[in-house]
């Protein structure tokens, strides 16, 4: 081999490791991205099969019949694995608690590099399950779904976009982040479904609007 055929062969070999280099650098933030989000179009055959019936009614209701961040793996808590999960170069303590890392917050594109500030929603929210069908449940299955690791349920958002949602549907709310709507719908489709709850006829119709954004 000339060494001046050696030369192009090495220029070409630093070529692609920089352009390798390159491209994980503008990867962007790392993504929340719960469990089991279906499909589009399984999302729609789900929403399909949902029992659509009237909202139930708040009357009995408390955060407390739902108990939360119970412990999961080790000293691991539900919230502090999701934090794990939807993080970037997360860093935990013995206690399984992040000291350090990042988080982007899919709802509202902001990126928060403080635990605290990081809040985990329910993508239910457990007031919107008591009304659609939770009510009825077992004190088991009612932890069981507040700390749900397995179907699309939690992810790590910004504490204020957690707060401006709060128990609101579809209907009534969607993330602000419009590039967002159609995994939103599809994540809550996947839980409803996932849990057998139902849906107002019109949370129904804006969550098909959702998916035709898809």
């Amino acid at each position: 081999m000339t060494s001046r055929r050696s030369a192009r062969l090495r220029r070409f070999g630093v070529v692609a490791v920089l352009t390798a280099l390159l491209s994980i650098t503008l990867q962007g933030p790392a993504s929340a991205a719960p469990p089991g989000i279906p499909s589009e179009s399984a999302a729609r055959s789900q929403l399909a099969a949902l029992t659509v019936a009237p909202e139930g009614s708040m009357d009995g209701y408390s955060r407390d019949l739902f108990p939360h961040w119970s412990a999961v793996e080790g000293n691991c808590n539900a919230r502090e694995m999701v934090l794990r999960r939807d993080g970037d170069n997360v860093q935990v303590g013995n206690d399984c608690y992040p000291t350090s890392g990042s988080w982007y917050s899919e709802f509202d594109g902001q990126t928060r590099t403080v635990p605290s500030e990081i809040s985990i929603d329910h993508v239910v929210p457990l007031a919107a399950a008591w009304r659609s069908g939770a009510r009825s449940w077992t004190a088991a299955r009612r932890e069981a779904f507040a700390n749900d690791l397995t179907n699309p349920q939690l992810i790590a958002v910004t504490g204020s976009v957690n707060s401006s949602k709060g128990d609101q549907t579809p209907d009534e709310w969607v993330p602000p982040r419009t590039a967002y709507h159609c995994t939103y719908a599809r994540i809550w489709i996947g839980s409803k479904s996932a849990w057998d709850l139902t849906v107002t006829s019109s949370e129904r119709s804006a969550l098909t609007r959702l998916l035709d954004t898809c």
